[in-house]
């Protein structure tokens, strides 16, 4: 919480760079303005409307929307428009996280909203301060008039801020003098919510925490033989042609399904032979499998799949980064019906930081899937990204042919695969899918 243009979002997000977990959504009040009516939508256009009191605020659809990311749950934010003053047609999905930093002028004004909180941050910066920024926001970001700016700072903003903001810096945990700047107060909210994570043993571990040390038991991966290495060999080097590559990858797809579907529960039965004897063997009993393919280069891996399962149903979860916050965002989501019971085989091509594999597990989960039912595969991953998925996801059981040590600066796995997609498809240049080969969120 804190004034308007106090710092509160570059706070928000060197919390979030500091905090190193897997998983952070940041939620901004902003979303939540109320829809105008016509007669308020002209009193705004002569900046007359007064957007800094409470009643301005949605705060039941933010309470409702702040209840249900807690619990894990997806959520439609509104996407607000500041230059209209309106709510734009499309709404923005946000599913819940381990950590949520939710700011807002208003954040600590309302006691439902209070209630939800973990930990109260205050930032505190000086007026003068407040209204330059103020300035330069609104005149060239939002396409306001200076004196527009001043007369509604005068008249809404600087009042809002001593009647109804500055006297909730009372029920603040911690006080956040000069924001962003202040590393020695970001240091110590950082520390507390990492001490708070560990208490609940949410899984929310440090991404960083675990290089180095042993790989999780939920790992399994393909046996190194041979001719596993050779096929290996085969995709990593750069100058093989693009049929080769195609075709040693469906046969290393092949083998990592199979080696998959050993995992799946398997009941005693016994049949009868053509001979007149018993044979004592193993079924898969009564629940379904559907495969997951994040796009695109998860698509890749349907293939092996149909070919190894008969009959399986087959959904699909296109994931793309938003550029201006880094956060892996859903754009796209095709399940079949009635997939709570189904056990379900994720499948992407490579999995390097694990953003986008933990937010398709997130969408699986908020569609009731058990968390134990869940089987990520992919054909090479980097140690951090099975850190950061087994960390936040202990129950689902991964699977790979290969796990690497480390990802580059453009996280990248190293030694690696290049971009598995292009390589796959044929197509030049960094595409504009967010996928896990070789820009994983």
């Amino acid at each position: 919480c804190g004034g308007s243009a106090s710092g509160k979002t570059t706070v928000a997000t060197r919390i979030i760079e500091a905090l190193d977990v897997p998983w952070v959504v940041l939620l901004s009040m902003d979303s939540f303005y109320k829809v105008l009516d016509e007669g308020q939508q002209a009193l705004a256009a002569r900046s007359d409307y007064n957007f800094d009191h409470p009643d301005a605020f949605d705060f039941e659809l933010l309470v409702s929307v702040l209840r249900k990311l807690k619990k894990g749950k997806s959520v439609k934010v509104p996407v607000y428009d500041f230059t209209t003053h309106s709510r734009r047609r499309e709404w923005k999905t946000v599913y819940g996280a381990n950590v949520i930093v939710f700011e807002g002028i208003l954040a600590f004004a309302n006691k439902e909203l209070l209630k939800l909180l973990d930990m109260k941050v205050f930032v505190d910066t000086d007026s003068d301060i407040r209204l330059v920024r103020r300035l330069q926001r609104d005149i060239m970001e939002r396409g306001r008039d200076i004196v527009g700016v001043i007369k509604q700072y005068n008249k809404f903003v600087k009042p809002a801020f001593e009647q109804y903001i500055e006297p909730t810096v009372q029920v603040a945990d911690i006080v956040v003098p000069r924001g962003g700047e202040n590393f020695v107060a970001l240091d110590l909210i950082v520390q507390h919510v990492h001490s708070q994570l560990e208490k609940v043993r949410c899984g929310a571990a440090l991404a960083s925490a675990h290089q180095g040390q042993p790989l999780p038991k939920t790992l399994s991966v393909l046996e190194n033989t041979p001719q596993v290495r050779g096929m290996h060999t085969i995709i990593r080097n750069k100058d093989t042609t693009r049929d080769e590559f195609i075709f040693y990858s469906k046969r290393l797809m092949r083998l990592l399904i199979e080696h998959a579907l050993s995992f799946l529960p398997l009941k005693s039965v016994t049949v009868e032979t053509p001979q007149g004897t018993t044979y004592e063997g193993k079924r898969f009993h009564r629940q379904r499998i559907t495969g997951v393919s994040i796009l695109r280069a998860g698509e890749t891996m349907e293939q092996a799949l149909t070919a190894v399962c008969k009959d399986i149903r087959l959904g699909k979860i296109l994931i793309q980064t938003n550029h201006d916050t880094g956060e892996p965002e859903l754009h796209y989501l095709r399940l079949p019906k009635e997939i709570s019971e189904d056990y379900v085989i994720l499948m992407d091509s490579t999995v390097s930081t694990g953003a986008a594999a933990m937010m398709a597990v997130r969408v699986l989960l908020d569609h009731d899937v058990q968390e134990d039912r869940i089987f990520l595969l992919s054909l090479l991953m980097a140690e951090m990204g099975v850190h950061s998925v087994a960390y936040a996801f202990p129950r689902v059981r991964i699977i790979t042919t290969a796990v690497d040590k480390r990802i580059n600066e453009e996280f990248h796995i190293i030694p690696g695969i290049g971009n598995f997609g292009d390589r796959y498809f044929g197509t030049d240049g960094p595409s504009a899918w967010c996928e896990s080969d070789g820009m994983d969120c």
